[in-house]
């Protein structure tokens, strides 16, 4: 369906200004917001009785699973949408209008992502609202939030459109990170999390404004026509600041402090959040930036990006290593995970990586080649297997020392089923069988890093591979250690379902990881 709309002060004449809004374009973002509008409406006008959360929270799953359909019809039907487009009247000439939102491949498959995990963060949110601490209608309007704006992102092809949808991720985590009420760490985590976010949000837009200066448009494809020619020292900085801004949203070296304090700090489900969701939209907006507006500037920025990805793998491993708190240990492990996710990237420059210099990326859409495709994967691959770690871990949390490692000694025979689903989870993010998609994830990296020329992190990430299997193994080891016997008790349904739910997706990834590779690549 198309609506048109005249814009009445340039409507008149041949050359009037015409913008159309494709709503099938926004459909995944729209859905979204009307189930976020939705459960407040609900939270407001249903009587506060027994059973009234849980309704509300079905009414935020199943805008998610209707969002996650939609995203999936729109893939099997291969078109890609456009809308908020610049009028044809006002165009360059010969060139096809830049459009602000496009619902392409890479959107798609990003949106995918996003909605899959959004479902499984509804699922744990369940089982956390049960104790009736937080307010049941602002958070899951605050996640949907969150998940509208983690969709708008990859699909976002102007600097202002990219920037907003970066706040919308961010500024609902802060209030869902506090939202646990007399609750002193949830509340310095989400004070920390909002003072670095402020400045991270700062620089991005002080990189953004820079670019805009030198390059004379917001629109990605259009700032990659622009820069032609050579560069300038003040392009140099507004890339150097831009990519700061999403390091920080990717929890990389030298942003990657907040994440230890904000993880444990916050609610089991918001460091899922913050560990898949909010690096999943992180990356989107990176993988776009460089390969759609700068990829013609990649002698510039590759090199930092291969810096930035050692230093960010080693550190987290490294400081996983020294953990006995299992959040803070998943944390660090998240960050060490954002170091081989940006590997492949420094790569792009190599063979079917980022466009010529002023090539434009296919008129807004993302150049996918072999290296940012190997992160796309990796990417997927972890989401999946570090979604089980948290399912588990918010149902060991709620009735047993499910903080320090030491509590989950002898989980296999307490309780096989997330004893089991806990230990698949960490042998597959070491990349060991039977944890096969572990293992490809890693395989796909390597090729890439390798494949781009970069022996010397090909070398890094061999070694920090090793390091991971150190605090991976020492976990998985403590789950079939012998300890006095426990009667076993279930957990939450919700959680128990989202265990199950993770733990079948990353088989199927296990056994099919061409699926992955196909769809990212």
């Amino acid at each position: 369906m198309i609506l048109t709309l005249a814009v009445p002060p340039f409507a008149s004449g041949p050359g009037g200004v015409i913008q159309s809004i494709d709503f099938a374009a926004i459909a995944v973002p729209l859905i979204l917001a009307c189930a976020a509008g939705l459960v407040l409406l609900l939270d407001a006008f249903l009587p506060d009785r027994p059973g009234s959360g849980r309704a509300v929270g079905l009414v935020a799953l199943g805008g998610g699973l209707a969002a996650l359909a939609a995203t999936a019809v729109q893939g099997a039907q291969g078109v890609e949408r456009r809308t908020f487009c610049v009028p044809a009247s006002l165009a360059a000439d010969g060139a096809p209008p830049p459009c602000s939102f496009v619902a392409d491949r890479f959107t798609l498959v990003f949106a995918a992502v996003v909605l899959a995990a959004g479902v499984v963060v509804v699922l744990l949110s369940m089982a956390e609202l049960a104790t009736g601490r937080v307010p049941v209608g602002e958070w899951y309007f605050l996640l949907l939030a969150t998940l509208t704006g983690a969709v708008l992102l990859p699909a976002s092809r102007d600097l202002i459109t990219l920037v907003v949808a970066l706040e919308v991720v961010s500024l609902p985590v802060f209030a869902l990170t506090a939202l646990r009420r007399y609750d002193g760490r949830a509340t310095e985590a989400a004070l920390k999390l909002f003072l670095f976010s402020v400045v991270a949000t700062a620089v991005t837009l002080f990189g953004a404004s820079l670019l805009y200066g030198v390059t004379g448009s917001v629109f990605l494809d259009r700032i990659a026509l622009a820069q032609a020619g050579p560069g300038s020292p003040v392009t140099t900085v507004a890339i150097m600041l831009m990519l700061a801004g999403f390091a920080f949203k990717a929890a990389a070296v030298p942003f990657h402090s907040w994440a230890g304090d904000v993880y444990r700090g916050a609610p089991i489900p918001v460091a899922a959040l913050l560990s898949v969701v909010s690096k999943a939209a992180g990356f989107a907006g990176l993988i776009l930036l460089l390969t759609t507006a700068l990829g013609g500037r990649a002698a510039t920025w590759a090199p930092v990006i291969a810096v930035v990805a050692a230093l960010t793998m080693t550190v987290g491993n490294v400081l996983a290593l020294r953990q006995r708190d299992a959040i803070r240990l998943l944390a660090w492990s998240s960050v060490a995970q954002s170091g081989y996710i940006l590997a492949p990237l420094a790569a792009v420059p190599g063979p079917g990586g980022a466009t010529a210099p002023g090539e434009p990326a296919s008129a807004g859409s993302p150049v996918i080649g072999p290296a940012a495709g190997a992160s796309i994967a990796y990417l997927i691959f972890y989401a999946a297997m570090n979604l089980i770690a948290f399912a588990v871990v918010m149902t060991v949390a709620r009735r047993e020392d499910g903080a320090e490692l030491d509590g989950y000694r002898g989980l296999v025979r307490r309780s096989p089923v997330l004893g089991l689903g806990l230990a698949f989870s960490l042998i597959s993010l070491a990349g060991l069988p039977p944890g096969l998609a572990g293992l490809f994830a890693k395989i796909v990296v390597f090729r890439a890093v390798l494949d781009g020329g970069l022996g010397w992190l090909a070398v890094v990430v061999a070694v920090n591979t090793v390091i991971g299997l150190a605090y991976y193994l020492a976990w998985t080891a403590r789950l079939f250690a012998p300890a006095a016997p426990e009667p076993g008790r279930t957990g939450p349904v919700p959680a128990l379902v989202a265990v199950g739910l993770t733990v079948a997706v990353t088989l199927a990834f296990s056994v099919v990881p061409q699926a992955v590779l196909a769809l990212a690549g």
